[in-house]
């Protein structure tokens, strides 16, 4: 036989169609591997994820209890009185952006004013919100209720 005779021919187009069609794609069993594999690193993950959601809320949490706190005392030094309410900082320009949102219970409504007997001078005290904690009753990750910060 010659090279190039309508027989070879044949024979090396269908070997080379062959070759192309099996290096061109992936078998579903190599995608479904992948998959699970996929799915197996995902449920590593996700436990991590919440967690890091969870410690940023805390963050925020203890961030917003510290200026609430610090507020108050300003606020209770500069009038000569403590605040009667949360809101009473935000009329007085304390907290200029309104109360912060409660980033457990995600509502700026929720937060817990301790109210108690404040001495104003040797023979006087007033009523007033001395601190604030958090509205929601869940427990944080170090195992203490978040109300108690």
């Amino acid at each position: 036989m010659r090279i190039g005779s309508p027989r070879e021919i044949r024979i090396s187009k269908f070997e080379t169609r062959d070759s192309r069609a099996a290096a061109g794609g992936f078998t579903l069993i190599e995608l479904m591997v992948v998959l699970v594999l996929i799915l197996i690193l995902a449920s590593f993950a996700m436990p991590m994820y919440h967690v890091a959601v969870v410690h940023a809320r805390e963050a925020v949490l203890r961030d917003d209890l510290f200026t609430m706190r610090k507020l108050i005392d300003q606020y209770t030094i500069d009038k000569q009185q403590p605040p009667t309410s949360l809101d009473d900082l935000v009329e007085a320009g304390y907290l200029r952006g309104g109360l912060p949102v409660d980033p457990m219970t995600e509502s700026n409504e929720t937060w817990r004013a301790d109210i108690e007997d404040v001495p104003i001078s040797a023979d006087q005290s007033t009523s007033g919100v001395v601190d604030v904690h958090s509205g929601s009753d869940d427990v944080s990750l170090d195992g203490s209720a978040y109300s108690s910060w």
